[in-house]
């Protein structure tokens, strides 16, 4: 009996409970979510354990989103400690078994194994499919990273959980937010971008949260974005520059999912899904003292990054004859492969503007590579 046994734990003493069963099967240890994500896109695992530890400190949608999307693979809670106020939400998800450890090891064995002879073969397992999204084939790719973004962006599109986009600027960061809201529940609902570039720092408390007649000198009643995306999606693009006297603010909306508008005491319930996004290094900016580590680990739960796109040269093609199917043009070999061997530092937005130059300069159906000018 061999596999891999998949265990997210930081707990020393839950991770030398599990070493044993090295005997027979292969481990592999995870304190982080994406990682083991990727490593389960990979390679498909006999059984994925959970410390409750680990469970309770991180947020517990996390777990829930990960096993609707690998429903299939047996999920187990390990605890050291009493887990019962959580048992309800665990059989709610579907985790059916809660092991306390340490336990007598020849039990341990025979709970797995049992569970093991009707366990799925890994190399029939497919990660729960997209479902046919024609928005989703809006966005071009099918390079490998593409794909995997494209599964990653549907099935967090499915949740409430903050979410963060990054990636260099050009990447379609803030076509894909858009794209995240029509692919969500909240679709029939207002979707509100806002660049927070474009907000004055004297007037970012009033544009966020609204304002009551009379709070401030010459202040009228008005709504903030809060209430514009009430039950919608707030995208807040550029999320590195929002000023620190706001950030705590913010955490507060997203910890309460409550605020009050200027110049009045009264709670108004937040019912609204926030997506960010920024090309800044966000931790960075922590190291720095410029965004707060709190709020930075609270709109991080499900993080995108959004490949470059000379990460994705396989894509350009198709991603040319996108942009150029509206003038009627098309590219020579010579053309495609001179595209190819570019670097692209300003990504999908440069390719799309390098297009429309040659488009303009060219009088033929065919561009040709002269026409191409970066």
């Amino acid at each position: 009996m061999t596999g891999n046994i998949y265990i997210v734990s930081q707990d020393p003493v839950v991770r030398d409970f599990c070493r044993y069963l090295q005997e027979v099967y292969r481990l592999r240890f995870y304190s982080d979510w994406n990682k083991l994500y990727d490593s389960v896109i990979q390679c498909v695992p006999l059984f994925i354990f959970v410390d409750y530890s680990f469970f309770a400190s991180n947020d517990p949608q996390l777990l829930e989103d990960f096993h609707k999307q690998f429903f299939r693979i047996p999920f187990y809670i390990l605890t050291r400690s009493d887990c019962s106020y959580f048992l309800p939400y665990f059989q709610r998800i579907g985790i059916k078994r809660v092991i306390h450890i340490p336990c007598e090891k020849n039990k341990f064995k025979k709970i797995i194994s049992e569970h093991h002879s009707t366990q799925i073969c890994p190399a029939d397992f497919q990660p729960c499919p997209i479902p046919h999204c024609p928005k989703l084939n809006q966005f071009l790719g099918n390079s490998h990273k593409m794909t995997k973004l494209k599964n990653t962006i549907y099935h967090y599109s499915q949740t409430d959980t903050p979410l963060l986009l990054t990636g260099e600027s050009g990447t379609g960061k803030s076509y894909l937010a858009r794209l995240i809201h029509d692919m969500s529940p909240r679709r029939a609902h207002p979707f509100c971008a806002i660049n927070l570039t474009s907000i004055p720092i004297s007037l970012a408390e009033a544009e966020f949260f609204g304002t009551t007649k009379g709070a401030y000198t010459d202040a009228i009643s008005r709504e903030g974005y809060f209430s514009s995306a009430r039950f919608g999606t707030l995208f807040l693009d550029e999320i590195g520059d929002l000023p620190i006297s706001i950030q705590p603010k913010l955490l507060h909306v997203l910890e309460e999912q409550s605020y009050n508008k200027v110049g009045s005491p009264k709670k108004i319930k937040c019912n609204t899904r926030f997506l960010f996004a920024t090309n800044a290094d966000l931790q960075h900016l922590v190291d720095q003292g410029l965004f707060r580590s709190d709020l930075f680990y609270r709109i991080s739960i499900l993080p995108i990054e959004v490949p470059p796109l000379r990460e994705r040269k396989t894509d350009i093609p198709q991603l040319a004859r996108h942009f150029l199917k509206p003038y009627k043009k098309d590219l020579s070999s010579s053309s495609v492969q001179k595209l190819l061997d570019y670097h692209w530092p300003g990504n999908v937005r440069e390719l799309k503007n390098c297009l429309l130059r040659a488009c303009i300069i060219s009088t033929k159906e065919m561009i040709h590579d002269g026409c191409i000018s970066f």
